[in-house]
């Protein structure tokens, strides 16, 4: 298929690089940086032109697909700008960042031809997938997730949209734990009620937004999460989940163990990335474009990814209070 990509960050080398791994064709990249986009393009051996704004690249190249990896406050208009020109449109996360556009979001997909894909690439790792199939047969009693890593002054001065309420949409929540609670929510289900609080306690002459956060879920099944980037260090994502039969699980990013085994291991492949992505790109976009080929639904769709960001908007509004979603 004919895919352009928007937003030539650090994100966008995943998607280049898996484009070209699956037999699709780059037909045009799109930045307000054009010199970035320039690289890009020779550094991969492309062959297609370079445009600043969106919208006349996808009025003039008509792409299949289109690949949007800008900062999130950009990306509900260009999801919704894809779609109503039945432009197939895959977006990173977070689906958008604010309450409104999500209906705005669903309501441009029921009414195009074309699908809407969002990147929660964790959900097609090996560990989470054999976690998945294993509860269904261990029912779910309760799950905790952690997120403890350090971001710096130097990773939020790399691009002025990140540390900032406007752009970012938020902090730690929004961008390093939205795939662990989106996680929890799909082992577990979606909830009805949740307490949260979040704080800026480390990070405050870099940022406005939050750099810690807590929160608990209630529902058929309950869980809760705790997540910062004010850590002197970066440990590994953890989510821990009791069984309604006994079962102790640990999901590591390549390993699931119980309190006296092993239950599924593997080797993590080579990232063109940050390791902290994971490898679950690659395989998120073949499924997305073989769903677009087999005229097939695309689990990962603007309703499934909305989930997570109605939990994250719900956060921050709890205030510490215990509010419905």
């Amino acid at each position: 298929m004919r895919a352009a990509v928007v937003g030539i960050g650090v994100i966008s080398k995943s998607h280049i690089v898996a484009l070209r791994e699956l037999g699709e064709e780059i037909v045009a990249l799109c930045d307000t940086d054009v010199e970035k986009a320039e690289a890009a393009r020779e550094a991969y051996g492309l062959d297609c032109p370079i445009y600043r704004d969106y919208l006349t690249m996808l009025d003039e190249i008509k792409p299949d697909t289109v690949h949007i990896c800008t900062p999130h406050h950009l990306h509900a208009d260009m999801v919704v700008e894809a779609l109503s020109r039945n432009i197939h449109a895959l977006c990173e996360k977070p689906l958008c960042i604010r309450k409104e556009d999500i209906s705005r979001i669903l309501e441009a997909e029921k009414a195009s031809q074309a699908r809407l894909g969002v990147v929660h690439q964790n959900r097609y790792n090996g560990a989470n997938l054999f976690v998945k199939r294993l509860l269904a047969e261990h029912p779910i009693k309760c799950a905790h997730g952690e997120v403890v890593w350090r971001r710096d002054g130097e990773y939020y001065r790399s691009a002025d949209w990140r540390g900032r309420w406007e752009t970012e949409g938020g902090g730690v929540m929004i961008n390093q734990a939205l795939h662990t609670l989106d996680l929890l929510q799909w082992f577990a289900g979606f909830p009805d009620y949740l307490s949260a609080s979040v704080s800026l306690l480390r990070r405050g002459e870099d940022i406005e937004v939050e750099d810690t956060a807590v929160a608990f879920f209630e529902g058929n099944i309950p869980f809760d999460i705790f997540a910062t980037v004010a850590s002197d260090s970066s440990y590994s994502v953890c989510i821990r989940i009791n069984t309604e039969d006994g079962l102790r699980l640990t999901v590591l990013p390549h390993m699931v163990v119980t309190e006296n085994e092993v239950l599924f291991s593997e080797e993590p492949r080579p990232t063109v990335n940050k390791a902290s992505y994971g490898n679950g790109h690659r395989p998120l976009f073949e499924d997305f474009y073989s769903a677009i080929r087999d005229n097939r639904p695309f689990d990962l769709n603007g309703e499934e990814a909305s989930r997570v960001v109605r939990l994250i908007l719900g956060m921050y509004e709890s205030g510490g209070k215990r509010i419905e979603i």
